[in-house]
């Protein structure tokens, strides 16, 4: 009978604790994750479900752009009650073959695919109805995993593509490793900026037109080396140092840099493994002064160093064609648990900012909080007054 007695109470200690874990594991999950925003800021979530969302380009009409890398969709998203909140999605293309690299102009979709750009023409009226994609440029080289690409249109009316080196660390054929200049008119081409690795993000400074880019540093030399890159274009044909010269100063052992070849050093060095994916001069006017036309980069963090590192939205001050300062604006690291892996930036048509996650599918809408209380106080103030 006490023996008895003894194995339930056992049994009953046994589940109990058992219960007690569950409840706590429980407890853990529901717990919210923590993203740190600087002050005067706010954060919301503007679409999620959007598998691995990368790179971003805004319509006419303010339709937002999604491509994709894994999923091979192009989603276009519409606020039609400027809620700050997607209201009405479609699927512009499906079943593509990485459909990362996407461009607007003149109201026409531009999206990279193999060794060719299609353009969806006049997207934004034909969103239920996009039609197939018109090829207008066939000559980019073959695709691989390892090469990463991106498209703008620049100031000068020409189409600009990244085209990342195919390897972690290797002497590229061309255009591999370079950013060329397309006209979609002529198909003619230009290589502007050679020598590069991995450049996802690049932008026009709005103050004096200047092509700035995010290279990513090379992998397996440690957690510290080599520096992530931001680099800027001083005049076309510059090369600025892959494989041979990695950041300001770290060389390659397994090649040797040509003896004639001059190279363009970085304009700002990042702590490496940071991975900029995202670079973009924000240009709305509802952040404090001290924001406008200044550079935002997506730091969509590190995969193979002992400590996480990345993983935010940063801003660089930029003075006299110099980055002088890098300040933390968004941070998705909580403790050591990345909640999210910002990759691109774009400035929304309300002078939010629009920041895309490769992590959870989601775009995250940045926003000044200060400024909507003053236009809340504002309207309160105005219907006080026709009382």
């Amino acid at each position: 009978m006490l023996l008895n007695q003894k194995k339930n109470q056992r049994r009953w200690s046994i589940l109990l604790a058992c219960a007690a874990v569950l409840f706590s594991q429980k407890l853990l999950a529901a717990q919210p994750m923590m993203i740190t925003v600087t002050k005067g800021f706010g954060l919301t979530l503007y679409a999620s479900e959007l598998g691995d969302a990368k790179q971003m380009v805004l319509g006419d009409k303010g339709t937002l752009f999604v491509g994709s890398h894994k999923k091979g969709t192009i989603v276009a998203l519409v606020d039609s009650n400027a809620d700050g909140r997607v209201d009405k999605r479609y699927t512009v293309a499906k079943g593509l073959d990485n459909p990362e690299a996407i461009a607007f102009h003149h109201g026409d979709l531009y999206v990279a695919v193999d060794e060719k750009i299609v353009r969806f023409v006049d997207i934004e009226n034909r969103l239920r109805r996009p039609g197939r994609g018109k090829e207008v440029y066939d000559r980019l080289p073959g695709k691989t995993n390892k090469s990463r690409r991106a498209m703008h249109f620049g100031p000068d009316g020409r189409l600009y593509v990244a085209i990342g080196a195919p390897c972690n660390v290797c002497e590229a054929v061309a255009p591999f490793g370079s950013i060329i200049a397309i006209d979609i008119e002529t198909g003619s081409s230009e290589q502007v900026a050679t020598g590069i690795r991995s450049v996802t993000g690049f932008d026009w400074s709005p103050m004096d037109d200047a092509l700035w880019f995010a290279d990513q540093g090379r992998d397996w030399m440690g957690d510290r080396l080599p520096p992530d890159e931001i680099n800027r274009l001083e005049k076309t044909g510059e090369h600025f140092g892959f494989p041979y010269i990695h950041a300001v100063s770290v060389i390659e052992p397994a090649y040797d840099k040509p003896k004639n070849l001059k190279i363009t050093l970085p304009n700002f060095e990042l702590p490496a493994h940071v991975a900029p994916t995202g670079l973009h001069f924000y240009r709305g006017q509802t952040f404090p002064a001290k924001y406008h036309n200044q550079m935002f980069v997506a730091e969509n963090g590190s995969w193979n160093r002992s400590s996480k590192i990345g993983y935010q939205v940063v801003m660089l001050e930029v003075e006299q064609q110099k980055v002088v300062k890098r300040s933390t604006v968004v941070s998705f690291l909580d403790g050591g648990f990345p909640v999210a892996r910002p990759y691109a930036l774009l400035t929304a048509p309300d002078g939010a900012m629009y920041i895309s996650d490769d992590l959870k599918g989601n775009i995250y809408r940045l926003y000044y909080k200060d400024i909507v209380k003053k236009e809340t106080e504002q309207t309160a103030q105005a219907e006080e007054t026709e009382k």
